[in-house]
């Protein structure tokens, strides 16, 4: 497979590097970071905001590499990790190092240079920042072990894109922020319900092989229920933050959007009919992150935030 991708893109020596890191990124699915950045956006504007009403551009883009570089480390590390299981379920038996189009060697190398550019990105921003990077690291590499002790690996994985509303808010500041706590929190819960639903898909396979889910464990329609319940308490905590930073009408209609979203995603999934699960994980909750972001920088901008 590795000889073959390579090939598509040319007869020498020169194209094997980009077709490498072609495979990587598609290993690491590079474009799901929108999942994660429009809430370290929302976390980072709202603490620039308060702190004095500018938008600095430098501390953004060093947010915005943070956040990627750490993503990736961690999707780079759930491949690795998750390989020999990937190998027996059907749905993943096509990632790249399953297949050998992503060597393991090439993989530890991708993740390693993306930890180095977090690392980078976090001495960069501020010492608080480089001293709290480990905590940050932690859940990324244990969530996927999760799923070989607990029934609740979900819950890990949304402990872990709770922290990122955080860091983006201390990046900004250098302080601790309970305003960024709520606001990680929604994120972590919002994350850790859908993680529920795209679970379903893969319960079959997970109860043949052992490895444990709230769907593999209690059933998909107990799944869903908590899924709808995390994103009940999601849009709570979402209040809760609007309230906290005062925020102003264009955030309570994102928020409106949001609901308006989270009925849509859970009126398309059914128990017994799991047909457009991709469209209500993918579709639906990258138009999440998305719309109450740029609902978000409106408001800020029309509070006076100055770019």
């Amino acid at each position: 497979m590795m000889t073959t991708a390579d090939g598509a893109v040319g007869s020498g020596p020169a194209p094997q590097p980009a077709g490498k890191v072609k495979a990587f990124l598609r290993l690491v699915m590079i474009e799901h970071s929108v999942f994660a950045l429009p809430f370290a956006y929302i976390a980072s504007l709202t603490a620039m905001f308060e702190a004095d009403g500018s938008v600095h551009w430098l501390e953004l883009l060093l947010v915005t590499v943070a956040m990627v570089g750490l993503r990736t480390f961690a999707m780079a590390c759930n491949r690795i990790i998750d390989r020999e299981i990937d190998a027996r379920n059907p749905r993943t038996a096509g990632r790249e190092l399953v297949t050998g189009a992503v060597s393991v060697r090439s993989a530890w190398t991708g993740a390693l240079v993306a930890l180095v550019v977090f690392l980078g990105a976090a001495a960069l921003l501020n010492p608080l920042c480089l001293a709290l990077a480990p905590v940050a690291v932690v859940p990324m590499v244990v969530y996927p072990y999760g799923k070989r002790f607990t029934n609740f690996p979900h819950a890990i994985l949304g402990l872990a894109q709770a922290m990122g509303p955080v860091g983006a808010w201390i990046a900004v500041t250098g302080a601790w922020s309970w305003e960024a706590v709520i606001l990680g929190l929604a994120v972590g819960v919002w994350i850790g319900g859908f993680d529920l639903i795209f679970a379903c898909q893969d319960v079959q396979a997970d109860r043949a092989h052992g490895v444990k889910s709230v769907p593999a464990r209690f059933g998909i329609p107990a799944a869903l229920y908590g899924a709808r319940a995390s994103h009940v308490v999601t849009t709570g905590l979402l209040v809760w933050y609007a309230l906290a930073t005062g925020a102003g009408a264009f955030f309570w209609a994102g928020l409106v959007i949001v609901a308006a979203a989270f009925v849509y995603e859970h009126t398309i999934v059914r128990p017994h009919d799991l047909s457009r699960l991709n469209r209500a994980f993918f579709t639906t909750n990258g138009f999440i992150g998305i719309s109450l972001f740029v609902c978000a920088l409106a408001d800020l901008l029309a509070r006076g935030l100055t770019v």
